[in-house]
């Protein structure tokens, strides 16, 4: 249990630290990298909360799938441009007053929850994978049969759009 409190302080660093370092980042493949580390300490974070299946398909979702777009993008538009925009000094003021407001905003949510830990302990259960499936195929089995095919219907439309007329 003070592993798992410990490992928790340590991602919320790296999450945090990570998503400074996207923001302060001169050079935009460095901001892609960390953003990419802090959907992995995000990513450990679903772990944590024993949800594997959320961790597992952030992973490969985010940190994947996403991540290879950005980079693609950021190489597309080739952002090595010396030399920034300068911003005027009424923008750096309403931004700094804006982001103040916000922090003012989220201070005030922060302080009225009343974070209980759950003493159920089948809800401990209700990230595996097993206890999806169980879920998705008993209660959800229509919904996900219709989605799939929703899905099939739109690749199938896809490459319908994307082939060339051959006649």
């Amino acid at each position: 249990m003070i592993f798992s409190k410990y490992l928790f302080f340590i991602l919320s660093f790296i999450a945090i630290y990570a998503a400074l370092k996207v923001l302060i980042s001169k050079k935009p493949m460095h901001s892609v990298l960390y953003l990419t580390l802090a959907f992995f300490a995000i990513g450990g974070h679903y772990i944590l909360l024993n949800a594997q299946f959320l961790a597992v398909v952030h992973i490969i979702v985010y940190a994947g799938a996403i991540m290879v777009l950005f980079i693609y993008t950021v190489m597309l538009l080739n952002l090595n441009i010396k030399g920034e925009f300068p911003k005027s000094r009424l923008a750096k003021i309403v931004g700094s007053l804006a982001g103040g407001l916000l922090l003012l905003t989220l201070i005030a949510l922060f302080r009225s929850f009343d974070l209980q830990v759950a003493n159920d302990p089948s809800l401990n259960q209700i990230g595996l994978v097993k206890s999806l499936g169980k879920v998705l195929f008993d209660e959800y089995y229509l919904p996900f049969e219709l989605s799939s095919i929703l899905f099939l219907a739109a690749m199938v439309g896809a490459v319908m759009l994307g082939k060339k007329d051959i006649y």
